[in-house]
């Protein structure tokens, strides 16, 4: 059994007492076919597969809800393509595309906003709280980039580590009408979507053979085991996803938000 003790409260929000006030919507490539671009990842290190080549269906928009924001947010942070911050992991380059739930029309110059734990399940702002002591800058991890004329947000990190009580999973805002500031954050606007994207469990099963992740002594809990996914596939946030763990990794994902 998961060891759960000391694991932050992360429950939906109509249960935290936040009323789920706005509509999701997946749809175009990745939302129809995750598990076919999935099942294109390897489970070792080693074997190198070529990239998958999800089909698009962008004349369907499939609905989803929000996700509990949990407990490590922290406003304002930086507006940035890469939010690596030297952190150590195999690198993932996501590219999330955001379209209007009315129109299915691309969205641009939506702030796209990322936080998540690094490879030892430590979030930064927040490091102790996995049982791990390391450097912490309050930065690594976190930030975003608005989405171009397409929609698209393009950011570059590294796999998540997992923490107690939780598969692995990064947390997802977007945000209209902000204003980026010259020091590199941003202030202002509407946040019209929280979730969380989550990722295959025949992927991350590989990813954890591989240091620094391997050395990560703590409990996986697997998306099956997990409290806040639902099963529900790309509808609930599970990224298609291609690459190796000796290469990195690609995940896609398009989140329709009803402004």
């Amino acid at each position: 059994m998961t060891d759960t003790s000391h694991v932050p409260a992360e429950v939906p929000p109509n249960v935290a007492g936040r009323p789920v006030g706005r509509r999701t919507v997946l749809f175009g490539t990745g939302a129809a076919v995750a598990g076919l671009a999935v099942a294109a990842c390897t489970t070792t290190p080693d074997p190198d597969p070529a990239p998958s080549s999800p089909t698009a269906s962008g004349d369907v928009c499939t609905l989803t809800k929000e996700l509990t924001e949990g407990p490590y947010y922290l406003d304002g942070q930086l507006v940035r393509a890469d939010i690596t911050d030297g952190k150590a992991g195999i690198p993932l380059k996501l590219s999330l595309t955001v379209v209007d739930a009315d129109t299915c029309e691309p969205l641009p110059d939506a702030l796209v906003e990322l936080w998540h734990s690094d490879a030892l399940g430590e979030y930064s702002g927040f490091v102790g709280r996995n049982g791990h002591d390391e450097p912490d800058n309050g930065t690594f991890l976190r930030g975003g980039v608005l989405t171009d004329s397409s929609g698209v947000a393009a950011i570059t990190t590294v796999y998540p580590g997992w923490y107690r009580g939780r598969c692995i999973h990064i947390h997802v805002k977007v945000h209209t009408n902000v204003t980026p500031t010259s020091d590199g954050h941003f202030t202002g606007g509407q946040e019209i979507h929280t979730g969380q994207l989550f990722f295959d469990e025949k992927v991350t099963d590989a990813v954890a053979r591989v240091t620094p992740y391997s050395t990560n002594s703590v409990t996986r809990t697997t998306l099956a085991q997990d409290s806040i996914y639902d099963e529900g596939g790309a509808t609930s946030g599970l990224l298609t996803l291609s690459g190796t763990a000796s290469t990195g990794y690609t995940g896609t994902l398009t989140l329709g938000v009803d402004r």
